[in-house]
């Protein structure tokens, strides 16, 4: 081997993705486990240093992927009683969904085909049934998102996503409608925690245009326009995403002795002594 560093294959001089640091590393290695181990929400995970254990990882840093679980709502940690796998929140709260991985690109698609059917028909019944206040509260923050969009506002535009989101699922007047957009958003938040450390995956004054748009069609009572509007909105959030997580892979080097492929352990559901990690 001459030792000159190896030509890039292609591709590979596109801008390497942001540095993903070991904590989420682990953290995705940790939700894996919980699937391959089939543990189902309030079931009692290892000690932080049998996890560490298990994983290949530190145990500082395996700390740290807890605390992350734990902040978006995948683990519970129970100070003197241990760790736990967390029940998924509100009106999707069902066992399967403890085991939704949201880095994994199959995962990720399947919940953007949910919001896409569902977010869809919102719209539809939004056009229908807002009220006059219910219009202009779509609008504004259509309007707002825009505005933070255009101000490069992430945390601004975030707030005003939600809202619009809301505004437009209120306005379907369906209470199960509603709560399921909440919930997969909440799910969905969890992808741009881990993946795209609360980043967007696109461009915020697309979304905020086809906001306005879909505000638009909702309050001229466009029921099919706007539904359409709203797919189009939910297929772009997919190819954006699609594209991101690609980029990750792609250019994702992992620090060496940072976290390894889970090892099973046929401890994982024994007693362990409770320890808490997250303080």
């Amino acid at each position: 081997m001459s030792g000159e560093p190896a030509v890039p294959s292609e591709g590979a001089e596109k801008a390497a993705a942001p540095y993903r640091p070991g904590y989420e590393l682990v953290a995705e290695q940790l939700l894996t486990y919980i699937a391959e181990q089939n543990l189902l929400p309030g079931d009692r995970l290892p000690t932080e240093q049998g996890l560490a254990q298990i994983l290949g990882a530190t145990r500082n840093v395996t700390r740290e992927a807890i605390k992350v679980l734990a902040a978006i709502g995948r683990l519970s940690v129970r100070r003197g009683a241990g760790i736990f796998v967390a029940a998924a929140p509100g009106a999707l709260n069902d066992d399967r969904l403890a085991h939704f991985q949201p880095t994994r690109m199959e995962h990720v698609m399947m919940l953007i085909d949910y919001r896409h059917l569902i977010e869809s028909d919102t719209a539809h019944k939004a056009a229908t049934l807002a009220t006059p206040l219910e219009v202009r509260a779509i609008g504004k923050s259509a309007e707002s998102s825009l505005a933070a969009a255009r101000a490069d506002d992430v945390q601004a535009f975030a707030a005003a996503d939600e809202q619009f989101h809301d505004a437009v699922s209120a306005a379907a007047h369906n209470v199960f409608l509603r709560s399921s957009v909440t919930n997969v958003r909440r799910l969905m938040s969890q992808t741009d925690i881990l993946l795209f450390h609360g980043d967007v995956p696109g461009s915020l004054e697309v979304a905020g245009k086809q906001h306005l748009a879909i505000a638009e069609a909702i309050a001229s009572g466009s029921a099919e326009k706007a539904a359409e509007l709203m797919q189009a909105h939910i297929d772009t959030t997919r190819h954006q995403v699609e594209r991101k997580i690609r980029d990750r892979l792609f250019n994702l080097t992992e620090p060496i002795g940072t976290a390894r492929k889970p090892r099973r352990s046929p401890e994982s559901r024994q007693e362990d002594s409770p320890e808490s990690s997250a303080s």
